[in-house]
C-alpha cells in the first residue's frame, strides 16, 4: 500500500453521485422491473469514465470507480449471491425514535414536492418530488431466506476489468487503484437474517462466500476496500437495546469474519472503512471511538478509514493519541464531511490533517480521506454533484498545505 511520503496523498471513501438515467435504471433493476440490459451497460461504461477522469482532474491520488455500476454499497451483494428474497424491516436508527420532529422532517423532505430555483443566471428550475420513490432500498433491502452462496462472479469481474480499462485510458494515472466490497457485517445487519438459527452464523456464512470477491479484487491488483459501517453504526440500529458490551462482542465476531475472508490476501493489501452512518442527523447516541477502536486494530488490515470531519466525531483524533495505530497501520483520516453542502476551506482540511498526523506521530502513515460515500445508495445523495468535486479540490488543495507544513516545501 502506498505511503505519503514527501507529501500527503488523497484519497476517498468509494461512492458517488450516479448520472440520472443510470440511477433510475439501477433503482428499476433491483425493484425487478424490465430493463434495457444493453443500454444499462451503456450508461454504466460511461459514467465509469467520467467519475475517473473528475476524479483525476480533481487531484485523487488513490481512486476508483465510484461504485456506478452499484445500487447500493451493501444492498448490491443481493444481487450476486443466491439465497436472498423477500423484504428486511431494519429498525429506526435512534436518531428517529429520540428526536421525532427530526424524523417527520425527513418525511416532509422525502414526500412533499419543492421547487428551487437556480442562480439568476440560469434558465431553468429543479424539481424534487417524493425523493424516495427513485431511491434504492435500504431499509427494506431483501433478507436472508436461505442459505447463502455466490455462485457467480461474473458481475464482480466484470466492474473490476470495466475499471482497469477506464484507468488504463487515462493518460494520467491513479497512484495507486482500489475497489469497494461489502464486509459480511453490514451484509448481515442491512440484508437481515431470516434462515440461520443465529447472527454469527449467518455473519460466517458470508464471510465464506465473499471471501470469493475479496480474492478476485485482489487478483486483479486492487485494493480491497472492506466497507463495515456497522462496527460503529449498527449500536444506533441493529443493537441499540443491547448492553455496550454485547455490542463490542458482536464488533469482534464482525473482526473475526472479517479476518477469515481475507486470509488469504496480504494486510497491506486491505484498508478498512468504518462509519456511524451517513446521514446528517444528530447522532448523539454513537458510540464513542474509544469504545471500539482497539477493537478495530485487532482487524487483519493494513489501514483504518474513520470519519474524523463531521461536528459529532471530529474530536476523535485525540483518542488516537490514548490507542496509538498499530506500527504497520496506515490512518486515513475523514477530512472532508460527506454530508454538507458546505465546501470546507482548503486551510480547514490542512488543519484537519496535520492533527491526524500528530495524532499517529509520522505523516507517511497519514492519507487524506473523505468521510464517509457521496452516493452510498443510487437516489439519496445529500450532496450535489458539483459540490461534490469542490470538495474534493479542496480535499485536494488542502493535503497541499499540509504538505508544506509538514515537509517545508
Amino acid at each position: 500500500m502506498e505511503r505519503s511520503e514527501g507529501r500527503i496523498l488523497v484519497t476517498h471513501v468509494g461512492s458517488f453521485p450516479r448520472p440520472p438515467r443510470l440511477r433510475e435504471l439501477l433503482v428499476r433493476q433491483e425493484r425487478g422491473e424490465p430493463v434495457d440490459e444493453a443500454e444499462l451497460g451503456r450508461e454504466v461504461d460511461a459514467a465509469v469514465g467520467a467519475v475517473v477522469g473528475k476524479q483525476l482532474d480533481a487531484g485523487i491520488d488513490i481512486g476508483n470507480d465510484g461504485e456506478q455500476p452499484r445500487v447500493g454499497f451493501s444492498t448490491y451483494v443481493a444481487r450476486r449471491l443466491r439465497g436472498f428474497g423477500g423484504e428486511s424491516r431494519r429498525p429506526l436508527a435512534r436518531d428517529l425514535v429520540d428526536f421525532p420532529d427530526y424524523a417527520a422532517l425527513l418525511e416532509s423532505r422525502r414526500r412533499s414536492a419543492a421547487k428551487i430555483s437556480n442562480a439568476p443566471q440560469a434558465v431553468a428550475e429543479v424539481e424534487y418530488v417524493d425523493l424516495r420513490r427513485s431511491a434504492a432500498k435500504i431499509s427494506n433491502a431483501p433478507q436472508a431466506v436461505a442459505e447463502v452462496e455466490y455462485v457467480d462472479l461474473g458481475e464482480a469481474a466484470k466492474e473490476c476489468d470495466l475499471f482497469l480499462r477506464a484507468t488504463a485510458a487515462r493518460p494520467r494515472k491513479f497512484v495507486e487503484r482500489f475497489m469497494t466490497a461489502a464486509s459480511p457485517g453490514i451484509i448481515a445487519t442491512t440484508l437481515l437474517n431470516a434462515h440461520y438459527d443465529s447472527h454469527e452464523r449467518y455473519v460466517f456464512a458470508l464471510a465464506r462466500e465473499m471471501q470469493k470477491e475479496y480474492e478476485l479484487i485482489h487478483a486483479r491488483g486492487l485494493l480491497l476496500q472492506l466497507d463495515c459501517p456497522d462496527l460503529a453504526m449498527e449500536r444506533t440500529r441493529l443493537f441499540q437495546h443491547d448492553s455496550l458490551d454485547r455490542f463490542l462482542r458482536v464488533v469482534e465476531t464482525h473482526i473475526e469474519a472479517i479476518n477469515r475472508a481475507t486470509a488469504k490476501i496480504p494486510a497491506d493489501r486491505i484498508r478498512l472503512h468504518v462509519c456511524w452512518g451517513n446521514y446528517d442527523g444528530p447522532h448523539t447516541s454513537d458510540v464513542p471511538l474509544e469504545a471500539i477502536l482497539p477493537v478495530l486494530y485487532r482487524a487483519r488490515v493494513g489501514a483504518l478509514s474513520l470519519e474524523l470531519a463531521n461536528p459529532r466525531h471530529q474530536h476523535e483524533y485525540k483518542v488516537i493519541r490514548r490507542h496509538p495505530f498499530p506500527d504497520a497501520m496506515l490512518l486515513l483520516p475523514g477530512v472532508i464531511d460527506s454530508t454538507t453542502n458546505f465546501v470546507e476551506h482548503p486551510e480547514v482540511v490542512a488543519d484537519r490533517i496535520c492533527q491526524a498526523v500528530d495524532a499517529v506521530g509520522e505523516p507517511t502513515r497519514v492519507i487524506a480521506s473523505v468521510d464517509c460515500g457521496f452516493g452510498t445508495f443510487a437516489g439519496s445523495e445529500l450532496v450535489a454533484e458539483s459540490v461534490v468535486w469542490a470538495k474534493l479540490r479542496a480535499l485536494k488543495d488542502g493535503a497541499a498545505i499540509a504538505s508544506a507544513r509538514l515537509w517545508g516545501s
